[in-house]
């Protein structure tokens, strides 16, 4: 069933466009090397060897999983030689399945011949190529995107297959709209897997035939029983794991708890771990909440324990609880900016000095240095505030006013929740300590 042409080719039609610069490479037959990054079932290896096909060029296939550094030197010594024989297939495509699996040194070895054109490298990954692969192989390749097949591309797999095989083998094979919703249902964009079920169910029935019958009925109730339980595509080191986390931190920031529960779901299903959502709960309550609603992360705690006390199927619940109270929660990221600004300004400053009136003092020599004095005692001020003291170094004290390209104001309280309540005190003593006549710093 593997197409031979790009005629024949199903999908992604996003790279493969009638005047898309990809498909004009090919059909001329000047491909470069390059990385097809996308989910299995896709068309990686086809698209692979259609490209060597168009290029003249002799296919060798490498898996990451099984070879080594021996197979990739005998690989390219092959290529080495092809190159230098006058033979219509003198050119070498390089075809390394599941490339991210290779270590950094495995990958270095490519590069001086993609680099002289031994060899026209194409590498294929479910994984991310930023993270997987190295900086010097991503130079030298272009990296293109393939996308899961969508249903009108696999139902035109599953017809041309069933075609196939009915003219092949002399069998009727009868399937209904329902049944054929239900493969394509389950494959999940994914044409091997499409052509596995169909395989299978055909196999099933197969036995049953009997000398003058060529009759084969799919039905969904085969599909069910062939196809078995459906496992999510999960993986706890993959970018499905970090999609996941990410919709479901999406949705518990964007207010949604129908949609938080919903990838919570999908973690669990997938065999993720709900105690690393309950830490992602205390990361959102800090970060996305923060003092709009600080009883956000003392409920992500007590969710996090309850897991503990209680074990999973209780645990699971309580953290959804949490997640839910957090999607409705006031938002704010005031916390979380301020502290990002701080850090910043705590590197561009990190050779002032610390004032003396906030120095500790021990001794009586630290005390003859000016340590602590006239320190203000703020249990001793009216309402317990010192107005007009300054607790920077006196080089930010008035950096906002003199335009110094510093910034103090590093806290800028949202009007939601419970910090609106905060703005409102803040505003309050900036008020107090401009009225002051106590001022720390003239």
């Amino acid at each position: 069933m593997r197409p031979k042409s790009l005629e024949d080719y199903v999908g992604q039609q996003h790279i493969l466009g009638e005047e898309s610069p990809l498909k004009q490479a090919i059909i001329q037959g000047h491909c470069h090397s390059l990385i097809f990054w996308g989910p299995p079932g896709s068309g990686k290896t086809t698209l692979a060897e259609i490209i060597a096909t168009h290029a003249n060029a002799k296919v060798v296939r490498l898996s990451a999983v099984t070879s080594g550094i021996k197979d990739i030197r005998l690989a390219i010594e092959q290529a080495k030689i092809r190159a230098n024989n006058s033979t219509t297939e003198s050119k070498t495509v390089l075809f390394v399945d599941e490339v991210h699996r290779f270590n950094k040194s495995q990958q270095d070895a490519f590069l001086p011949f993609i680099e002289d054109g031994t060899i026209i490298f194409i590498g294929a990954t479910t994984e991310n190529p930023a993270f997987e692969l190295n900086q010097a192989i991503l130079s030298r390749a272009r990296v293109y995107t393939l996308k899961k097949l969508n249903a009108d591309e696999l139902s035109q797999v599953l017809t041309r297959a069933i075609t196939l095989v009915s003219q092949e083998q002399s069998i009727n094979i009868s399937i209904d709209q329902d049944a054929k919703q239900s493969l394509l249902n389950r494959s999940d964009g994914d044409a091997r897997r499409l052509l596995n079920l169909l395989e299978n169910c055909l196999d099933s029935q197969t036995a049953f035939l009997s000398g003058k019958e060529h009759q084969i009925t799919i039905s969904v109730e085969l599909i069910a029983q062939v196809a078995g339980s459906k496992i999510a595509l999960y993986d706890k080191s993959g970018d499905a794991f970090y999609d996941l986390i990410s919709a479901f931190h999406k949705s518990v920031r964007g207010s949604d708890p129908n949609a938080a529960l919903y990838w919570y779901a999908r973690i669990l299903t997938g065999g993720g771990d709900a105690l690393y959502v309950a830490r992602r709960l205390l990361a959102i309550a800090s970060e996305d909440i923060g003092n709009a609603d600080p009883r956000a992360m003392q409920l992500a705690i007590n969710a996090w324990d309850t897991f503990h006390r209680v074990g999973p199927s209780e645990g699971e619940r309580a953290i959804a609880q949490a997640a839910v109270y957090m999607a409705l929660a006031p938002k704010s990221n005031a916390v979380y900016m301020a502290f990002n600004q701080a850090k910043v300004l705590a590197e561009q400053t990190s050779s002032l000095d610390v004032p003396d009136h906030l120095k500790n003092s021990t001794s009586e020599i630290t005390k003859n240095l000016g340590h602590g004095v006239d320190y203000r005692y703020a249990h001793n001020e009216i309402n317990a505030f010192a107005a007009g003291e300054n607790y920077f170094p006196e080089a930010l004290a008035k950096a906002n006013e003199q335009a110094s390209g510093y910034n103090t104001d590093l806290y800028q309280p949202s009007d939601r929740g419970l910090e609106k309540q905060l703005k409102e005190k803040l505003d309050y003593l900036n008020q107090l300590n401009q009225n002051s006549s106590e001022q720390r710093y003239e």
